[in-house]
């Protein structure tokens, strides 16, 4: 029988162990390109491209203009179908031979006119969870984002735009091979499922818009992060391109006040590690 000692040392070691991101296991890497764009690569090696407009970006460094310059690509989720956001996924994923996992209607289009093959345009939905590497990989969770996402295509054939179903815009949780989840809240306004979202899956990080007129602005984002997600650690996103996106990290780190949430306000380029 265990001594009283040994019983409570066994609790000690159950109650203090240290999660698995917190150890000296290897880490995971974000570099945001600008806009939405981020390529994730995980602790287990995977890389994840995310809304990857690099090439017409005005933020994006010229280096990542390159495609090349972004190395191996094992997927790629587009959270919406607007082209700052679809951007380069086509060409990434035919270069590469990998998924494109947008909004069900997206996907569809996307097949059906001929600028992917089916295969590389499969269809997920809200509450959809992905586990491309197996139930000990990545698992990957379409949320609600409150946004438009119509596709607008120019023909090649024409020159002409024509308008298509872009399916239903959407936000992921990423939860990587250690246990850390990273939450790209896509474009998005205020809703109050962020509440849900926050005590459901409990991110540790939020990707999160702070430009305003399309998305939030630096006060209804840290309102989302001070009230319903507060995360360890948000990385703003989605300012800067054009006129209309005037909120700034500045102006949101402000309206976060004292706030737990560390805001790492990186330019485009920059590499954050956790």
């Amino acid at each position: 029988m265990k001594s009283l000692a040994s019983l409570f040392a066994s609790l000690a070691a159950l109650l203090f162990t240290v999660p698995a991101h917190a150890q000296g296991a290897k880490k995971a890497e974000l570099l945001w390109l600008g806009q939405a764009a981020f390529r994730i690569t995980t602790p287990g090696g995977k890389v994840i491209m995310i809304d990857p407009w690099l090439t017409n970006n005005p933020r994006t460094p010229e280096k990542w203009k390159n495609l090349d310059e972004l190395g191996k690509v094992d997927l790629i989720l587009v959270t919406h179908a607007h082209n700052d956001h679809l951007g380069n996924a086509p060409d990434l994923a035919k270069k590469h031979d990998v998924p494109v996992w947008s909004p069900a209607g997206l996907g569809s289009s996307l097949a059906t006119l001929g600028i992917l093959p089916a295969k590389l345009a499969p269809r997920i939905n809200k509450g959809g969870v992905l586990k491309p590497w197996g139930d000990d990989g990545v698992k990957i969770t379409a949320t609600q984002a409150e946004h438009s996402s119509e596709f607008v295509w120019k023909s090649p054939e024409t020159g002409k735009d024509t308008t298509y179903v872009g399916g239903a815009a959407m936000g992921y949780i990423l939860e990587l091979e250690n246990g850390l989840k990273i939450y790209h809240m896509g474009d998005t306004g205020l809703f109050g499922d962020m509440k849900f979202i926050g005590e459901y899956y409990k991110p540790d990080i939020v990707l999160i818009p702070i430009g305003g007129h399309f998305v939030m602005d630096p006060k209804d984002a840290a309102y989302a992060v001070n009230t319903w997600l507060k995360p360890r650690h948000a990385v703003p996103m989605h300012y800067g391109t054009n006129n209309f996106l005037k909120g700034t990290p500045e102006e949101f780190i402000k309206a976060l006040g004292n706030s737990a949430t560390k805001v790492h306000a990186i330019h485009p380029g920059d590499r954050l590690e956790f």
